[in-house]
């Protein structure tokens, strides 16, 4: 459908009017101007009076365009003020982005990293980077931009914790609480900086767990537990007769159990690979008594049907019911329920298992892990020492002893 342009009184702004729609008494009028750049005509559609055109707006537009032309300065059509516009608001979000990013503070990015920390992680292990960040983490950099986080604050929080009396170990795990806030941050494109966490030193602990039960131990927490929750009987006696972590209890499914073979298939372990762990008779009888539900079912389920999160509450009553930890102050030396892989390990380097064998059936990332179990095999280095003694008096028998100090 054809329209018909009308010229105002303005040179080069004319208008059409709309066929029925009315603005005020008068048809809607729809304004265009018309000028010439460089020698090339060109033709600019405004808009509607009831959009809130005139033509006088229409010429003051024309004019600021014919200005720009002849001056060399700003746009001379309207495609282009609006592309210089849209170049303009883009640069400036981008701007309030970067700054935004160069001043995320450690709140905002501890809100960000929370959320997906309590999604990925166990529950134990996000509630204790919670404590670390409220307790010791937040009262002193919760306002502090990432980027002006330094090594000289880390040194005081460390300070401050020590003076307080917590643990080496205690320190460590408010410095690694940190780090992953910082990791998070880089991988996200919310900081682009270094990990202030790594240019500070951790102080010296060794956490590992010492205490591991006699096998009259093991048989009075097992009848305890028996006596008091059967699940949580079942997987302490996983935990003891396989060396399975907790989490490798709970997320194991009937899929990898292999009653055939005696095996259990571990996936997505501690150290990111699949291992295979063997049943003792005890197990698999255990296990054969079982009501087997679906392939991909949990062998262990929460009391509302979902995967089992932490250890009840049940055993940790049992213990001090026993009486194991009465009076242990070293946390190392304190029964829990990872005292029983470690009562595992223990048992198998005591009679004699070689450590390889100890470190696969672990599932240690390397065999220093397994190397603290060393001076649990005194019978091995007893022989050892039998022997030298013996070369010593083999030797003094044929009389070729060297005596030190002698050339």
């Amino acid at each position: 459908m054809g329209y018909t342009w009308k010229q105002t009184k303005h040179e080069g702004v004319r208008y059409r009017e709309h066929p029925t729609r009315k603005h005020g008494v008068k048809p809607d009028q729809y304004f265009a101007i018309r000028f010439r750049v460089a020698g090339s005509r060109r033709e600019e559609a405004l808009g509607w009076a009831s959009q809130g055109w005139t033509a006088a707006k229409a010429a003051q537009t024309l004019a600021k365009l014919q200005e720009a032309a002849r001056t060399g300065e700003g746009a001379t059509s309207l495609a282009e003020k609006r592309k210089l516009a849209e170049d303009k608001r883009k640069a400036e979000a981008e701007a309030r982005a970067v700054e935004e990013r160069e001043n995320i503070t450690l709140a905002q990015a501890w809100e960000k990293y929370l959320p997906v920390a309590q999604a990925n992680k166990a529950a134990h292990t996000a509630y204790a980077e919670e404590a670390a960040y409220r307790l010791w983490l937040s009262p002193t950099l919760a306002d502090k931009p990432l980027k002006d986080i330094k090594p000289i604050h880390l040194e005081r929080i460390k300070k401050t914790m020590a003076e307080a009396g917590r643990s080496a170990q205690t320190i460590r795990h408010v410095l690694a609480a940190l780090r992953q806030v910082f990791n998070f941050a880089k991988r996200h494109g919310l900081y682009a900086g270094d990990n202030p966490v790594s240019l500070v030193k951790k102080p010296s602990a060794d956490a590992r767990r010492l205490r591991f039960l006699t096998h009259d131990e093991a048989d009075r927490l097992l009848a305890a537990l028996a006596e008091r929750e059967s699940n949580v009987h079942d997987m302490a006696l996983f935990a003891l007769h396989c060396g399975l972590r907790a989490g490798e209890i709970f997320s194991l499914t009937w899929g990898d159990v292999d009653m055939e073979r005696g095996v259990l298939i571990l996936r997505d372990t501690k150290s990111g690979k699949t291992r295979a762990a063997y049943m003792t008779e005890a197990v698999a009888a255990m296990l054969g008594a079982m009501e087997r539900r679906g392939h991909n079912d949990l062998v262990f389920l929460s009391a509302n049907g979902g995967r089992i999160v932490q250890i009840s509450e049940t055993f940790n009553r049992v213990v001090a019911a026993l009486g194991f930890n009465k009076g242990v102050t070293d946390p190392r030396q304190k029964v829990v329920f990872h005292t029983l892989r470690h009562t595992f390990a223990s048992w198998l380097v005591e009679q004699g298992v070689d450590l390889y064998s100890v470190k696969e059936l672990m599932g240690h990332g390397t065999l220093a892990m397994t190397e603290r179990y060393s001076h649990l095999s005194p019978d091995k280095l007893r022989r050892a020492v039998k022997t030298f003694e013996a070369g010593m008096d083999a030797a003094k028998a044929r009389g070729k002893v060297v005596k030190i100090g002698e050339n």
